[in-house]
């Protein structure tokens, strides 16, 4: 049995993690968010220790490290531009880090970290959870057995409503969470470059508060992708049938199924970490550079090998 604290307890995806620790049969210590809603902890771990303040929590650590309870992992479920302090965090402590995407928001911060790591001897793990799909793995596996001279033609489309709510947050805040691309995209980009090889050119068509989209040229594949976190870009057909997500990719013009199968993978992920089969630290810097060269980037518009979503009617700002 290991032993886990966790931080970011109060998130959206903190339950998974607490799922995860608890099917894999471990221990969680303690857990700190600076919100208390933190009921969930009851359903997994009501004898864990819990802080709202950071310095407090800090302190509980170090004095658990000093007994035969040892902190094994650090689960990181913070917002994103927390990340990275959180993972030094969790190195300095002498524990292995378990990070929720995007591990960060800056190439240059997975540099430092790999330094730190050396310094520290322990290990930074991603949350690549497409990665381990059946349906993913299963198109992976087709393209490496395919012998082609010829460049796959990808489409990407990925569409999860969110509410005004987002906009006041820290998701709503590019510096914070490194806008849409990184956001809700970042595990589909290390998806791609897991399956078809590096990036050789990237365009950005479209860039705004409630959508992303642009064009990959990878080794093997050429890629229009489209994400939006808006309700009216998702076809009318899924609309109807009161879906508020929308994912496909179309391959060569054929339909990859993958719609399903997502939230029980985080499991899998800690089993395979603990099995010492998790995605290391380098592992993320592909999928960083992408993101941040996106948000870095000014979109050229509809020119160009852009994705067909691109056509559909802008929004304005909930708020403006």
């Amino acid at each position: 049995m290991k032993n886990f604290i966790l931080i970011g307890a109060a998130s959206y995806i903190a339950p998974r993690h607490f799922k995860a620790i608890k099917e894999t049969k471990n221990n969680l210590l303690a857990a700190m968010d600076k919100f208390d809603s933190v009921g969930i902890l009851d359903s997994y771990f009501p004898k864990a220790a819990f802080f709202t303040e950071f310095e407090r929590f800090d302190r509980h650590i170090e004095k658990i490290n000093r007994t035969s309870d040892k902190v094994d992992f650090v689960s990181v479920c913070t917002p994103n531009y927390l990340h990275d302090s959180h993972i030094r965090f969790g190195l300095r402590h002498g524990a292995d880090v378990i990070c929720e995407k995007p591990l960060v928001l800056n190439p240059w911060n997975i540099d430092s970290l790999e330094v730190l790591q050396r310094e520290t001897g322990k290990t930074v793990y991603n949350i690549f959870q497409l990665r381990l799909h059946p349906a993913i793995q299963a198109l992976r596996e087709k393209v490496m057995n395919t012998k082609t001279d010829k460049k796959y033609e990808l489409d990407l489309t990925y569409i999860t409503s969110r509410g005004n709510w987002y906009y006041t947050s820290w998701k709503g805040d590019i510096n914070k969470s490194g806008g849409i691309a990184t956001n809700i995209g970042v595990h589909f980009f290390d998806m791609l470059t897991w399956i078809f090889g590096g990036v050789q050119s990237s365009e950005v068509h479209i860039h705004t508060h409630d959508r992303a989209a642009g064009f990959l040229e990878l080794e093997n594949a050429r890629v229009k992708w489209f994400l939006s976190i808006n309700e009216e870009n998702i076809p009318a057909s899924i609309r109807e049938q009161k879906k508020t997500t929308y994912r496909s990719i179309q391959l060569d013009g054929q339909e990859i199924e993958f719609s399903e199968g997502f939230t029980d993978l985080h499991t899998v992920s800690y089993q395979n970490v603990l099995d010492g089969k998790g995605f290391p630290l380098m592992e993320a810097k592909r999928s960083i550079e992408i993101v941040h060269d996106i948000r870095t980037k000014t979109p050229i518009g509809l020119v160009g090998e852009y994705h067909p979503f691109c056509k559909l009617p802008l929004a304005k700002h909930p708020f403006e």
